[in-house]
């Protein structure tokens, strides 16, 4: 596991200096293979903007009559622009998908009488804002690895280390020791913390009725569908192609496991995944950061359906951050999936690879995953894109996804004559016996899911997006 280090005598349940602890015999948390994994960041990202401005326009009648123009001096006007109190800041955040049957989530989760009362985080994601405000790096913890959790604080007293446990009970058992939503979210950072060496100090919560409200309220998204899916246990049927999926639809296409690609929960990651970078490019391409009207709508779902720590959930923070990122390049947006190997412990369960931890020092050094290049003839697609986002709604769904790659081939288009491979597209490359390749980590894409894997190792990577709008889905329906 990742979390090994050398030289250390002391179980790690304390903090990143300390050694691994030992492995307790395994623990299995008995679940339901309907259990629901909600894609929160995708409201996260949308919501830096949508909180404060939906604050802002409650209160807009007030702010604008007792506004005051600054009158310019000198021929230089002065900034109008809101303060961000994280400026030149890197900027973590913990994104739990709670799976909760409470109140209205029943109706798409569920209402059988064995997971009622249940609080369980089947999506877990580590976002990481650079300081510099260009690039987002996104890393998904699959809810089967086996991990050794830290004692932790609760509202309710100390919940004890855990050894050899899904990584996704430490946030039921956070509940069930404290009683409430701080104490399963702060259970669940600590543990974070401990194994990854970051130092978060701010999570976002959403339910899937939470999740299927905000999608809602951008009326939908398009999602290319590479092959026919036909899941018996969240009910989805969907046809090979593109797709708009409202909110319930999209919150299911979250959920789904055993209807697409090999069922595995990490294989769900990713295309958890795919679903945030099209939520994204969905509210780019509406420019929602500048129109109060749709704005406005989807902040109220937001604001009803996040639990947010104290230390974002403050108007100028949000504005301020939000600001900060309204001229993101989506292509700028790096998602990957912890590497996994099968738990020595448990054949239907994971434990992270020793090269895990090569991710995690990249966000502990600040680094984006794909190397970004200043030339500024290496990223003519980017910068394109970025143009095409700004230039209206009218655009091609072959021009609006141009930009919407995790993978995109920041390094330059010019390694297909490097490596002997044919270019396909921004991103993807062919090489001689027809494996499309994903060009920023060299990895393999799967042409029945869109997802990359690992050349020798065969390890979940990611998803290319790129593959997905622009080869198995060219054009719009």
């Amino acid at each position: 596991m990742s979390s090994k280090r050398s030289g250390a005598d002391i179980p790690n349940v304390n903090g990143w200096g300390d050694c691994p602890p030992r492995h307790s015999v395994a623990f299995r948390v008995q679940h339901r293979l309907r259990n629901t994994v909600i894609c929160a960041v995708a409201a996260v990202l949308v919501f830096a903007g949508t909180a404060a401005g939906a604050t802002l326009l409650d209160i807009n009648g007030t702010i604008t009559d007792q506004a005051v123009d600054v009158i310019q001096q000198n021929g230089k006007s002065a900034s109008t622009q809101v303060v961000d109190p994280n400026a030149g800041k890197s900027l973590e955040i913990l994104i739990l998908g709670q799976d909760t049957r409470d109140g209205d989530n029943s109706a798409i989760g569920g209402s059988e009488a064995d997971v009622q009362g249940t609080h369980n985080a089947d999506t877990t994601m580590v976002m990481q804002i650079s300081a510099d405000r260009k690039y987002i790096n996104l890393v998904s913890i699959p809810r089967d690895s086996l991990i050794d959790a830290p004692s932790c604080e609760t509202s309710n007293g100390t919940l004890e280390a855990q050894y050899n446990v899904m990584f996704n009970s430490i946030f039921a058992s956070g509940y069930s020791q404290g009683g409430d939503l701080a104490s399963a979210a702060s259970c669940t950072m600590n543990a974070v913390n401990s194994l990854t060496g970051l130092n978060i100090q701010n999570f976002i919560v959403v339910d899937f009725n939470g999740l299927k409200n905000m999608i809602d309220a951008i009326n939908g998204v398009d999602l290319c569908i590479p092959a026919d899916i036909s899941d018996g246990y969240t009910g989805m049927n969907l046809s090979k192609g593109w797709q708009h999926l409202d909110g319930t639809a999209a919150t299911q296409y979250a959920r789904l496991r055993h209807g697409a690609g090999d069922g595995s929960d990490v294989q769900r990651t990713t295309r958890q995944q795919y679903l945030v970078k099209q939520l994204l490019n969905e509210a780019l391409q509406k420019n929602m950061l500048t129109q109060s009207g749709q704005l406005y709508q989807l902040a109220k779902a937001a604001l009803k359906s996040l639990n947010i720590s104290k230390g974002l959930a403050n108007t100028t923070t949000l504005a301020g951050l939000a600001m900060s990122l309204k001229d993101l390049n989506v292509s700028n947006f790096y998602t990957r999936t912890v590497p996994v190997v099968a738990a020595p412990s448990d054949p239907n369960r994971v434990v992270w690879g020793d090269d895990a931890d090569t991710l995690w020092a990249k966000m502990r050094n600040g680094e984006p995953f794909v190397e970004q290049s200043t030339d500024s003839g290496s990223t003519g697609s980017d910068q394109s894109g970025q143009s095409d986002q700004n230039g209206g709604s009218d655009q091609s769904t072959t021009d609006q996804n141009s930009t919407d790659q995790s993978t995109t081939d920041q390094q330059g288009s010019d390694q297909s004559s490097q490596t002997g491979n044919t270019k396909v597209a921004d991103g993807i490359e062919q090489d001689a016996s027809g494996q499309y390749i994903d060009t920023a980590t060299g990895g393999v894409i799967d042409t029945e899911t869109g997802i990359i894997k690992d050349a020798a190792s065969g390890q979940v990577i990611g998803i290319s997006e790129a593959y997905l709008n622009n080869v198995a889905c060219p054009t719009k329906q």
